[in-house]
């Protein structure tokens, strides 16, 4: 109205949603490795981990859901 842009909120919230599942992914993932390299790993350890990955997953079938486009990672494309 008065020739003010209207914000897309479908749009902005998906943005959000993508990076916060590249942020739950690398969380998840230096979960993974802690886990892996630690000799005595415990079972705290364990359930950060499940917790980590179930975040993840979570947001991952949300944006299936949403049907949102994501943007390609740097490491996925080799030049």
């Amino acid at each position: 109205m008065f020739g003010r842009k209207k914000v897309d909120l479908k749009k902005q919230y998906d943005e959000r949603l993508l990076a916060d599942i590249d942020r739950a992914f690398a969380l998840w993932t230096n979960c993974k490795k802690n886990q892996e390299t630690i000799y005595e790993a415990d079972a705290q350890l364990a359930a950060q981990t499940k917790a980590a990955k179930a975040q993840y997953e979570l947001l991952y079938r949300e944006a299936r859901l949403r049907q949102v486009k994501g943007h390609l990672q740097s490491s996925v494309i080799s030049h």
